[in-house]
């Protein structure tokens, strides 16, 4: 296929200087074929892979075609999603910036209905919605359709999968029969051909005719993992790749929702993209990922089809898509524009299967990857720190430091020593200046779908002890049986003056108690007056009881208590029991944290200028306040001015940093360690 300059397309001069402004000077293959087809009026069928440049393959012909002395709707775009209509309406606005008076406006839900009645109101010559707030806005009167000179339907499998199709027919009936039809779409099957063969007349088919149906500057991959390791192999990818701006896509709102936590929670700066969430959300998370604001969007795919970010590095399908379309659709956020990217799928169990599925639908092989070992994050992340040092080296924008380094050498370290100290102290265990810690056998990630060793290990059932193997009910020490009394021993002699109740007994063990309701053999039946009561009979002598100290005699255990006769108090000449000094306890008053009451108080006043951070580490880990400030000057760069009071305890710490730096400190030190320890920073 020859290529071909916008010049000679037959564009208007306006058009030209602004795709000139926009950097463009040679048309896409989908630009240099629909382009002239629609100057000329006829309708199009354009298919084409995402990324590829539809947008500016219709756009260029509507900007063209609209008559800005006319103040009516003469062009109207559908898309299936908020976003992409979005996406549409900015390159409008940027293709038609020298020509005067031509109006561009946006209609979708979620947005309040008085912007879009105005500029409805004002005459809007080009309108791109979603097919719902487009037939709300017909049924309301505002959208006539009376001068309408073309119909692009944008992504019209997308609106198909989403529901749309009976509203894309009361639309296209709406419109006037002499119009320009265009249709636009990654894939076109067998609903859109019916839709097409019914309201397009005579259409001009463009089809971009290639090998695969993705671009070929995308590196596609899949990694086969256990469902429970995809968090674990996805942050190593992220660090041995050191990737900066990603997507992830999942299938569920739910799995977004859990992702962006796990991540967060991880040091990485993520946000989600999804239909739960306002119009003013999307706005402010897109905006943000637009101006690199955040490290990784996690999306699904209705939420995420139609962002346009050139810079995109890689995308994660965490969870695989459905049907191949819907692959195309995700991996060609990547790619974009001639540039190179990645697009990286993770697999369990029966979906290596969807995989071959998809290869088939691309006609394009997707290769298998290895799961990165810990060594080898260790390494790449002390590859990217050497970079670092040899881009500052080579430009010799730092500082020297002569005479540190010779008071050192002069107290007899070596220079070499020295920088590896250096080079400690700013990495704090990114992965050079210590070895890689050996992770326990139990909480290595087995990535394989293979079962772990540790499993196979177990011993088979019959090898287990069996239930016969455990001493029988009848065979186990009982109370009542003669060979078990030696475990008995008499309770301490009763308090004068008490008389015996149900439930006493010189015999009982002192471990158990007999119940309330099992009267004892000595107690005095009712109506039976204590002088004629039979005497405790006991069954045999107690062996060798245990020395009880010295108490009243026997016959005062007999006795009835009557209240005319009130017992006397002993009094013994052995000095009162105290408690162990050690067993005194202070008084808490503070019942939510026990522990400092005995400590001082320590004052947390904080300057205007600061804010208090809380890290994990303290003392017990042999963290010193230096340790702090090397750590958080190593790893955003900051000079250590920035740190203020190091408040050390003895498993946390407090610190004050500067409060316009410490969004940057906490995502930047959650990434590290100090001394072997993972850092885990947040607001105190």
């Amino acid at each position: 296929m020859t290529t071909k300059l916008f010049s000679e397309l037959g564009l208007s001069a306006e058009l030209l200087k602004a795709i000139d402004k926009l950097g463009y000077e040679q048309a896409a293959p989908i630009q240099a074929e629909a382009i002239p087809v629609l100057l000329a009026g006829r309708d199009v069928v354009g298919q084409s892979q995402t990324g590829s440049g539809k947008t500016a393959a219709f756009g260029i012909p509507a900007v063209e075609k609209v008559d800005v002395s006319i103040r009516a709707t003469q062009i109207l775009i559908l898309c299936p999603t908020r976003e992409l209509a979005v996406q549409v309406s900015e390159e409008i606005h940027k293709l038609a910036f020298f020509k005067r008076g031509l109006h561009a406006l946006p209609v979708y839900g979620g947005q309040s209905y008085d912007r879009q009645l105005f500029g409805l109101r004002q005459g809007a010559h080009i309108v791109i919605g979603t097919p719902g707030r487009v037939m709300d806005h017909m049924r309301r009167g505002t959208l006539k359709f009376d001068h309408l000179k073309m119909v692009i339907l944008d992504e019209v499998d997308v609106m198909l999968n989403m529901g749309f199709r009976d509203d894309i027919e009361t639309i296209l009936q709406a419109t006037p029969k002499e119009r320009q039809t265009v249709f636009f779409s990654a894939t076109i099957p067998r609903p859109i051909q019916q839709l097409i063969e019914r309201y397009v007349r005579d259409p001009q088919q463009i089809r971009i005719e290639q090998k695969a149906m993705t671009v070929p500057t995308v590196e596609q991959c899949y990694y086969e993992v256990d469902r429970r390791f995809k968090i674990e192999l996805l942050a190593r990818l992220i660090d041995i790749h050191d990737l900066k701006l990603g997507i992830i896509f999942c299938n569920t709102k739910r799995m977004v929702d859990d992702l962006v936590d796990a991540l967060n929670a991880q040091g990485y700066s993520a946000d989600r993209l999804h239909g739960d969430m306002s119009q003013a959300q999307r706005d402010r998370v897109m905006l943000k990922f637009r101006k690199s604001g955040l490290e990784f969007l996690v999306a699904t795919d209705v939420a995420a089809r139609g962002i346009d970010v050139d810079d995109v590095e890689v995308v994660f399908n965490y969870d695989l898509p459905y049907d191949g379309e819907d692959y195309v659709h995700r991996i060609g956020r990547t790619g974009r524009k001639g540039r190179s990217g990645r697009a990286i799928s993770f697999a369990s169990g029966r979906e290596v299967f969807q995989i071959r599925n998809i290869e088939r639908y691309t006609n394009m092989r997707i290769t298998r990857g290895k799961p990165p070992t810990a060594d080898e994050v260790h390494e790449a992340r002390a590859n990217v720190f050497l970079d670092k040092l040899r881009t500052t080296l080579k430009a010799g924008e730092y500082k020297k430091q002569d005479s540190m380094i010779e008071r050192l050498m002069e107290e007899g370290f070596d220079t070499t020593d020295i920088a590896s100290a250096l080079m400690h102290h700013l990495q704090n265990g990114d992965g050079a200046a210590a070895p890689a810690k050996p992770e326990r056998e139990e909480e290595r990630p087995n990535f394989s779908q293979q079962r772990p060793e540790r499993f196979n290990e177990r011993p088979h059932f019959d090898e287990r002890p069996r239930y016969d193997d455990r001493p029988r009910y009848d065979e186990r020490p009982r109370y009542d049986r003669p060979d078990a009394r030696e475990d008995r021993r008499p309770n301490p002699p009763l308090p004068p003056g008490r008389p015996l109740r149900t439930g006493d007994s010189p015999m009982m063990p002192s471990s158990v108690k007999r119940p309330a309701s099992v009267p004892a053999k000595h107690v005095t039946p009712p109506g039976v007056t204590p002088a004629a009561a039979p005497a405790p009979v006991a069954e045999s002598a107690p062996m060798a009881p245990k020395p009880v100290p010295p108490a009243a005699p026997a016959e005062a255990v007999a006795e009835p208590h009557t209240p005319a006769a009130p017992v006397k108090p002993i009094i013994s000449d052995a000095p009162p029991l105290t408690k162990h000094p050690k067993s005194v306890r202070p008084e808490r008053p503070n019942k939510k944290e026990p522990w400092l009451a005995a400590k001082p108080k320590v004052s947390r006043a904080t300057p205007a200028n600061q804010t208090r951070l809380w890290m994990n580490l303290g003392a017990e880990m042999d963290v010193a306040a230096i340790d702090v400030v090397n750590v958080v000057a190593g790893e955003t760069g900051l000079p250590g001015k920035v740190v203020g009071t190091v408040d050390l305890r003895e498993r946390h710490l407090f610190v004050d940093v500067d409060a316009e730096h410490a969004n940057a400190i906490i995502a930047k030190l959650n990434r590290s360690e100090i001394k072997g320890h993972k850092v885990k920073v947040k607001l105190a």
